[in-house]
């Protein structure tokens, strides 16, 4: 498998979307799906997935609403980032295929995503690895600041509130991406062929749609669409996920500080393990891939 390439891209129906997903490994494998984050695509499992594979697991790899080739079934739906969209986007995957448990891994919106579906689903879910933990957004709290240096690197966060946010990322996305690549993980050296290879996501005509609605939508700047009214009422109460969880961090994000991560115990009731990672910043599957097929690996073993 070359380095650069899956495979033969799939897509399949699930829910208000068309997914466009990768496939690989043995058909009887224990299924793992990877979820990538914002701005990022599926290139950040380009070698978590094929050493997942090469172990025997059925690796799954989606792209996320607004990403690459996944696309709206309705020109109507409205264009949500809200992370109850993003975690029910999962459970419609796992169901227009035919996925009854799978382990859940991601790490920023693809961690969300795998954290809400954990916490609402935990039937589907039969083990969680998340990057920077416990992910549900508690968007009632949202105005609370936290550390500046925190704040300094949501940069982007508040500039999308704006309508000149909105406008700068529809002409500036592949400007955006690249920095904020940068200062989310300062260690990482990424080369341009390897940034293109993911920039091409970035052209989906939702992008700028799904990812204005979703930084507004958790920093109290837009409501929430009524499709996902009763979901979003839930995650306001915080659930506990209830399923065998690895989480990581990497201490060279440059986003969110690494952490010991004994202040998110409460919000993990079954076995849970955390671990710091040496040098790798906020895309840590892709910069730590060994690190975190390990983690899947732990979390597989607990089950």
């Amino acid at each position: 498998m070359k380095k650069t390439d899956f495979g033969n891209l799939k897509s399949v129906r699930a829910g208000v979307l068309n997914v466009g997903y990768y496939d690989i490994g043995p058909a009887d494998g224990r299924v793992v799906v990877l979820l990538h984050g914002f701005p990022y695509d599926v290139q950040s499992y380009i070698e978590v997935g094929p050493s997942l594979a090469k172990q025997g697991y059925r690796v799954l790899i989606p792209y996320l609403r607004g990403h690459g080739p996944t696309s709206f079934v309705d020109a109507s739906t409205p264009r949500s980032g809200e992370q109850a969209a993003l975690g029910k986007d999962l459970i419609d995957f796992l169901d227009a295929i035919g996925i009854k448990k799978a382990i859940f891994a991601g790490y920023d919106w693809g961690g969300r995503a795998g954290c809400v579906a954990a916490a609402l689903w935990p039937e589907r879910c039969s083990g969680l690895v998340s990057v920077n933990g416990y992910l549900i957004q508690d968007i009632a709290n949202a105005d609370k600041p936290a550390p500046a240096r925190v704040e300094r690197g949501f940069w982007y966060q508040f500039y999308f509130q704006t309508d000149r946010g909105r406008a700068g990322l529809r002409a500036n996305r592949s400007d955006i991406a690249k920095i904020m690549w940068r200062e989310n993980s300062p260690t990482w050296k990424f080369d341009d062929v390897t940034f293109e290879r993911s920039a091409k996501s970035f052209e989906n005509p939702d992008y700028v749609d799904v990812v204005i609605h979703s930084y507004r939508h958790r920093l109290g700047g837009a409501s929430g669409y009524r499709e996902y009214e009763a979901l979003q009422s839930r995650l306001a109460s915080q659930p506990t996920i209830t399923v065998p969880t690895v989480t990581l961090d990497g201490d060279a994000d440059g986003v969110v500080l690494a952490t010991d991560g004994k202040a998110q115990a409460s919000r993990f009731s079954a076995k849970r393990v955390h671990h710091v990672i040496a040098g790798a910043g906020h895309n840590l599957p892709q910069e730590a891939p060994s690190a975190f097929v390990d983690a899947i690996e732990e979390v597989a073993a607990m089950t």
